[in-house]
């Protein structure tokens, strides 16, 4: 099964019936046509960082006014990083300053990152890479004040991880059924910019709801050599002779037809999709088996073998007949409310690696300027600290990276550590977004190639917000 083509499959299997993957679910979309440029390639790369990533660890104050408030708040941690020692990584003359093209925006305060970021500081000062401050989830502009005389609305379920996991990703709490990510991929399709829908949502990760859609249902990618059916290809299940292939290519073609002439719907369904996942396993497993391998090198762990597969799917993508693709990529382990010290300089390794890497592949892959990976999480962290770590906050500074990305800004804000400040709760100082999630998406999307009608419809508070789009690129 070296070559296989799903389309001359379906036809020669006699599997005409076959509804696959987002094309089968097209009638489903709302019938507003939307415009999207169909020019080029493009693809967004989510990373999600599971638990909560800790904004203030990781884009610390550099200035010395900021940076003692913190070391202040945060008396546990700091001792726990063994800070004055002058080895500890969270000394301030250990830290990597950062040198935003914008930094007259912040009145003198400057910022830094840890040294195990130091990739992602070499590619945010050769303008590859921004950050965006004080970012999260909202329904409208919110203040201190604003909450504590409940005159505002806010996202519901705040700082539940499962509910705002869900709100990071569709907008809603958990439950909701719709992500921004495959509903930018429907957008996409219905303004005739994806080419084939099958492999333009795909998730690395175990299923998340960002990547589903009214039409659009992901695709999960597995690491490491795509598998197929067993039965097919362990030849020692049915015996390694050679006249043992008929029956192989016979289970092979069982198992990638479904029954349009049963009338129990339940039963139907489900061999279309069992066929359906049969046959873009197999279209995806020819076309990644017969790639050249990438010469950049992956770290291992978790993160860099997703952002390998993300790039080497990448590669493959004209074969795939993917114009525009959405990747979701999960790595776990940011919720720290014990041994941050210990917990989080590791992760930042390995997201700074993984990162950095993937950028590499894609100019090697020459399309650098044509892909976009950004991050998000569940929330940030309070400023205080609980004495080993952090608990649950909600905004929190994020990176996005790619060749058209205005780099080496930081976006939002990243507010001074004043628990006394309008940019905190009352309660638990936690950081209040200044700029929405839906703010963040409506930049990518408009980077995506979709109108704003699109975006609009697929983020309904935007209207809320001046300025939606947030100027991350250097052309829209």
């Amino acid at each position: 099964m070296s070559q296989f083509n799903r389309r001359q499959f379906l036809a020669g299997a006699g599997a005409a019936t076959f509804m696959g993957g987002a094309g089968a679910l097209s009638s489903l979309v709302s019938s507003q046509a939307y415009a999207a440029d169909p020019s080029g390639y493009k693809a967004l790369v989510c990373v999600f960082l599971f638990g909560g990533m800790d904004h203030g660890d990781t884009v610390l104050p550099y200035d010395m006014e900021s940076y003692n408030k913190l070391a202040g708040l945060r008396q546990g941690l700091f001792s726990a990083y063994g800070v004055g020692s002058g080895t500890s990584s969270r000394d301030r003359d250990n830290l990597l300053a950062l040198n935003p093209v914008n930094s007259t925006s912040f009145g003198g305060r400057q910022f830094a990152l840890p040294g195990e970021l130091a990739p992602l500081h070499s590619l945010f000062e050769q303008g590859e890479l921004s950050i965006v401050g004080g970012l999260g989830p909202l329904v409208a502009p919110t203040t201190r004040s604003a909450m504590d005389a409940n005159s505002v609305v806010v996202p519901e379920r705040l700082f539940s991880h499962n509910d705002q996991q869900s709100t990071w990703m569709a907008l809603g709490v958990e439950g909701a059924r719709l992500g921004w990510g495959g509903r930018f991929v429907d957008a996409a399709l219905q303004g005739g910019a994806v080419g084939d829908p099958t492999f333009s949502a795909i998730s690395t990760d175990s299923s998340s709801v960002f990547l589903f859609g009214e039409a659009t249902r992901p695709f999960r990618a597995a690491g490491g050599d795509p598998i197929g059916l067993d039965a097919v290809e362990k030849r020692w299940l049915l015996g390694g002779n050679s006249r043992y292939n008929e029956v192989r290519q016979r289970l092979l073609q069982h198992f990638s037809q479904g029954n349009s002439t049963s009338s129990n719907t339940f039963e139907r369904d489900f061999l279309a999709a069992r066929a359906g996942g049969v046959l873009t396993g197999y279209e995806y497993r020819a076309a990644r088996l017969g790639a050249a391998p990438l010469a950049t090198e992956f770290p291992g762990g978790r993160l860099g073998g997703q952002l390998k597969t993300v790039a080497e799917t990448i590669s493959v993508r004209s074969m795939l007949a993917a114009n525009r693709q959405v990747f979701f990529v999960g790595m776990g382990g940011f919720d720290t409310h014990n041994n941050q010290a210990g917990d989080l300089p590791g992760l930042h390794n390995e997201l700074a690696g993984g990162l950095s890497a993937f950028r590499d592949a894609m100019v090697e892959l020459g399309v650098w300027d044509d892909v976009t990976l950004f991050t998000m999480s569940d929330f940030g962290r309070t400023l205080n600290d609980n004495g080993d770590g952090t608990d649950h906050g909600w905004a929190g500074h994020h990176f996005v990276m790619g060749g058209g990305v205005r780099g080496q800004h930081i976006y939002g804000d990243i507010a001074s550590p004043d628990p006394d400040s309008e940019a905190y709760t009352s309660s638990r100082p936690r950081l209040i977004p200044s700029v929405s999630v839906e703010q963040y998406a409506a930049s990518l999307g408009g980077w995506f190639g979709l109108d704003q009608g699109a975006i609009q419809s697929t983020l309904p508070n935007l209207a809320n917000f001046s300025g939606a789009d947030l100027d991350l690129f250097a052309t829209a």
